[in-house]
Order: C-alpha cells, then structure tokens, then sequence
C-alpha cells in the first residue's frame, strides 16, 4: 500500500502568528529589557541582514564562548526560554563587559529572523560596514534600555 498525504485545509496551512501582546503573556521571569515592538522589529531585520553576512553568533554556546573571547556586538535574548538556567548568566556576562543586550518576544521568531527553522535563545550580532546603519540604530535603542535593578 502507498501512503497518500492529506491535503491540508487552508486554516491548517496558515498558522496565525501571534501578536507582540500574546507573545508577552510567555515571558519568563528575568526578560528585561524587553525590546518594544517596534524594536523588536528592527532587531529581527539585524539579524536577517547579519545572517546572509553570516556575520552573526547563535547559540548559547557559541554566543558564551566569543564574549568570553571578548567579540563585540549586541547580544538578544529570547524571552519565552524555559528553564531560564539555559541562559540566565548571560546578562551578567555581558554587563561585565558592556555590552548591550535586550530581550525579544519569540524565540520561534529570532530562529526565522537567522534564517533557521530551529528556535534560537539568544544571537550576537557582530558589526559590519554593510548594515552599519541598522546596527548603530539598533545599538544605541538597546544601550538606552532602561536595565533592572
């Protein structure tokens, strides 16, 4: 017997995305700063212009080990990551060595934003002449976040 593959009805097809409110309801305890939605925006357009550079840090991993090496960039954080001991020193880490970062809505939209189908915790974007505008934009909103306590 060959198997025959349902065709999907429309409303399967097209999974609504959720809005910037309903992603905020999925935030776990230590997102802040938490970028607006308009930054949120502008961050999720970094990354994409970084990604074709391959000029971006994915990763917990990859992302601890080049602020260890002292890499410069802006580090984004996914909000709605649990457990938070993934990542929770990562804050620390880069206060330690100024750099800014900022919490974003969607780990599901950070992965897409990098081009990947995975969801993805926390990017670095490194700087680079062909988006330098964006970065700089991006950079000083997220420096200008106000940090917890």
């Amino acid at each position: 017997m060959t198997k025959v593959k349902k065709a999907k009805s429309d409303a399967e097809e097209a999974s609504p995305e959720k809005s910037y409110q309903e992603l905020l309801a999925n935030q776990n305890a230590i997102a802040q700063p938490l970028a607006s939605k308009k930054l949120s925006k502008k961050l999720y357009k970094c990354v994409k212009k970084a990604s074709k550079l391959k000029n971006i840090r994915r990763g917990v991993k990859e992302v601890q080990k080049f602020i260890n090496k002292g890499e410069n960039g802006i580090v984004i954080l996914a909000g709605d990551t649990l457990p938070i001991e993934v990542y929770c020193h990562l804050p620390v880490m880069c206060e330690d060595r100024n750099l800014p970062y900022a919490y974003i809505p969607s780990k599901v939209d950070l992965g897409a934003s990098a081009g990947s189908k995975r969801p993805t915790c926390v990017i670095m974007i490194k700087p680079h002449a062909d988006y330098q505008e964006a970065y700089d934009e991006c950079m000083d909103e997220v420096s200008n976040l106000p940090k917890p306590l």
